[in-house]
């Protein structure tokens, strides 16, 4: 398959890389950039290991194809550094065995940004979009809601 080069705009940084029509954005920051905190999953949108935030939203990067991401500004969890919902995670034990964390942070930053004033079923219903095997999700919950509480 014929190959070609693009423009990432990643963690506040135009990089270029050569990709196929057919490559995911998951595979191009993960074995192209060498960002390896999206983890492949599933690889079919379910769970959520994956995410990064696309222009401010949370987006499964297994689903969105990388030439899609030309003109984007991509955030992954890399470039999260010291956030209030890193730190959250921390205190609130909103972890265990973290292959589901950085996925679950990306996309709980979003809805931060997005709903700074996010109720109980707001805030479930944007949970349900990622899956953690190891845990409940009443801690990664408490997390979210005691950066709420501080903004």
């Amino acid at each position: 398959m014929k190959t070609q080069i693009i423009d990432l705009h990643v963690n506040g940084n135009l990089r270029t890389v050569t990709v196929r029509s057919a490559d995911t954005l998951l595979y191009a920051i993960r074995g192209k950039l060498g960002l390896t905190g999206a983890k492949p999953g599933c690889l079919n949108g379910d769970c959520g290991a994956c995410t990064v935030n696309v222009d401010g939203w949370p987006m499964k990067s297994c689903l969105m194809l990388a030439i899609e991401a030309v003109g984007k500004n991509v955030t992954t969890i890399e470039g999260l550094k010291n956030t209030p919902i890193q730190q959250a995670f921390i205190e609130n034990f909103a972890f265990q065995c973290g292959y589901c964390t950085p996925g679950f942070i990306m996309n709980c930053h979003s809805l931060i940004l997005k709903h700074p004033d996010a109720d109980d079923a707001t805030i479930k219903e944007w949970l349900e979009s990622n899956i953690c095997r190891c845990t409940g999700y009443t801690e990664i919950e408490k997390a979210v809601k005691s950066v709420l509480e501080k903004n």
